[in-house]
């Protein structure tokens, strides 16, 4: 939280830098090159300092990630790589930042910012990098499915994430094309646009609610439309989650009817809707780690990259016989697991858990 605090600081500082800098003397727009460039640093930095071992681990994940479909994919793999899905303006910018920087730059004056907009193959270069974070989940799970030869969920997973190819083809197209019809709902190109958009959204939906929620169970017990398990503890936050991760993921169609309107300019749609996709994912994160923790555990999977309420209780083999049991999840929540053990009878081998993440895990 505090690294949090400190570069929301640093950012802060960053844009007032921005708006002040005539009246400070510091050349417009070395702020933001500044500050991407300490993140950097910050990122990279080899000493053994300032969450050393987290940014380590995050960059092993981020290459195996890239290098998908070449590595093993574990829980945190695909993990981080839906949260990139969730940041394809990022990508898209970075694509804008280097270009900036990097063509026709003129410190002291203001720059064309269009100039990076309009050329060839910063045009072909765009959707290429939308549909980067969709590649790397399609490549994971294709990988495994190599692994595992399970059709269900991997193939299926997949399709999901290969959905997104055509929305992004299509709005290409569309946008390439654009003065050849007189209107858009004419334009074969927008057409296909929204079909496939339409087809994506229900798909990935359906998949957040029922897969990786693991919500609308026929066991739902008295959690109507849930779970028979739920772990938060008002069946509201679930009714919540639902709704919005709703309204979220058709929010296109807000932004496709007042940007084809003209009511609003689709920059000021995407500023708009970038954040509101980011709180998305935060929701979906909650409910998501809540199922893989539930399917998961009983088979000691993913408990590495997941953190759950210790046990006291160090009995493995008792843990291992309950978790195995069709009520395994149910027995986690019994008090007797919770009592502290009694600090004067000697532990045995037996007691000592190791808890190892098997080679299995439910994949969103």
């Amino acid at each position: 939280m505090e690294m949090a605090a400190i570069f929301g600081v640093l950012w802060a500082l960053s844009v007032l830098a921005f708006l002040y800098s005539g009246p400070l003397a510091i050349p417009t727009y070395a702020n933001p090159l500044a500050l991407l460039l300490l993140m950097l640093v910050f990122l990279l930095n080899p000493l053994h300092t300032m969450r050393h071992q987290a940014r380590f681990w995050l960059l092993r994940v981020l290459g195996r990630i890239f290098a998908a479909p070449f590595f093993y994919v574990g829980f945190a793999d695909f993990w981080l790589a839906d949260q990139l899905n969730s940041l394809v303006p990022v990508f898209i910018d970075a694509q804008y930042f280097v270009c900036f920087y990097a063509t026709d730059f003129q410190w002291m004056e203001n720059s064309d910012a269009t100039r990076c907009m309009n050329r060839p193959v910063n045009l072909a270069l765009r959707p290429v990098l939308a549909c980067l974070p969709a590649w790397f989940r399609f490549a994971q799970c294709l990988r495994r499915y190599r692994d595992t030869r399970e059709a269900f969920p991997h193939l299926a997973n997949a399709g999901k994430y290969a959905s997104t190819f055509f929305v992004v083809l299509f709005s290409t197209l569309f946008n390439v094309y654009r003065d050849s019809y007189p209107s858009s709902t004419s334009h074969p190109f927008f057409i296909l646009w929204i079909l496939s958009a339409v087809v994506s959204s229900c798909f990935t939906y359906t998949w957040d609610i029922k897969m990786d929620w693991g919500l609308f169970d026929p066991n739902q017990g008295d959690n109507r439309f849930l779970r028979e398990e739920i772990v938060y503890s008002s069946p509201g936050y679930y009714y919540f989650a639902i709704l919005t991760d709703l309204a979220l993921r058709f929010g296109w169609t807000l932004s496709v009817s007042l940007t084809e309107l003209g009511v609003i300019h689709s920059d000021l749609m995407v500023t708009i809707l970038a954040p509101l996709e980011v709180f998305r994912r935060f929701v979906w994160n909650f409910f998501r780690l809540e199922n893989e923790h539930l399917n998961n555990c009983g088979k000691f999977r993913a408990v590495r990259d997941i953190s759950v309420a210790p046990i006291d209780s160090g009995n493995q083999a008792l843990l291992v016989r309950m978790m195995d049991e069709p009520s395994g999840v149910v027995n986690r929540g019994h008090r007797e697991l919770r009592k502290r053990p009694n600090k004067n009878k000697k532990a045995s081998i037996e007691t000592k858990v190791l808890l190892e993440p098997d080679a299995e895990e439910t994949e969103s």
